[in-house]
């Protein structure tokens, strides 16, 4: 904004904030007289050349509507309390008034049960997810294994089985040259199951040796290539239970002595 000496013309460059904290009142620094800048403000500055700024004689206030903030108005104190008269005709001491808090109260208590229900069921649901996960633990733990056969076992249902190739047993084995098929090998094992749930029929690993400890072959058994019944397999080895095992190898070169069994 610009302001203009009225004495010696001396045009002023000036901003909102210092024109308010002197009212409008300024000194010119040129000649250091005292004049009213409102007198001649203005935003811009006319073309050049000029002589002087024009004058604002006649000032309307301008009219302010765009309020941002009312204090509350001050509750007058009261000089003397007045003492509250009876009614000697209209007596109401006989009414019952009803707290209005119970009744919101009441509403609260009606919309809160489709919450805890609906919590409730997500926390049933995290539950039974974390079970799902955990499910090999919890069924070949000792405490809650038992808990959970003897509950789906009432219910009709089957256990996923769960492997523990360390509780397995090789309780005897042996090879020999198969009767029918020159070149051939044919071994016999006895398999046990030392854990207390029932386990999947395992991978068995066969690997033959020949005399001097060297590894001739190694061959990979799944459960479907040595057992012929499909639902033997299905229902896995019992807790304590026995499976015979006939598995034909091929001997190489006919220079296999000793063999390995593996269990995965």
């Amino acid at each position: 904004m610009y302001a203009q000496c009225p004495d010696c013309l001396t045009v002023f460059s000036l901003n909102t904030e210092t024109l308010a904290q002197a009212r409008g009142q300024v000194v010119c620094g040129h000649c250091h007289t005292e004049f009213d800048a409102l007198a001649s403000l203005s935003d811009q500055l006319p073309p050049e050349p000029f002589h002087r700024l024009p004058s604002r004689d006649e000032f309307v206030p301008p009219r302010l509507d765009l309020a941002v903030y009312r204090p509350p108005a001050e509750v007058p104190a009261i000089a003397e309390p007045i003492a509250a008269q009876p009614d000697p005709v209209e007596d109401f001491s006989h009414l019952v008034v009803a707290p209005r808090f119970v009744r919101q109260k009441e509403k609260s208590r009606g919309l809160r049960w489709p919450w805890i229900t609906a919590c409730t069921l997500l926390l049933l649901a995290l539950c039974a997810q974390l079970a799902w996960a955990k499910r090999d633990s919890l069924i070949s733990d000792a405490t809650v294994g038992p808990v959970l056969r003897d509950a789906c076992s009432s219910l009709g249902c089957q256990l996923p089985l769960v492997q523990d190739t360390s509780k397995l047993s090789l309780l005897a084995r042996d090879v020999q040259a198969h009767p029918s098929v020159p070149g051939a090998l044919l071994i016999t094992a006895s398999l046990r199951n030392d854990a207390d749930f029932a386990q999947p029929y395992p991978v068995v690993s066969v690997t033959l040796s020949d005399a001097n400890g060297k590894r001739l072959a190694m061959r990979r058994l799944r459960p479907a290539e040595y057992l012929g019944d499909t639902n033997i397999m299905q229902r896995g080895l019992a807790p304590g239970a026995t499976a015979a095992l006939m598995l034909e190898v091929e001997d190489p070169e006919g220079k296999a002595v000793a063999f390995e069994f593996g269990f995965e």
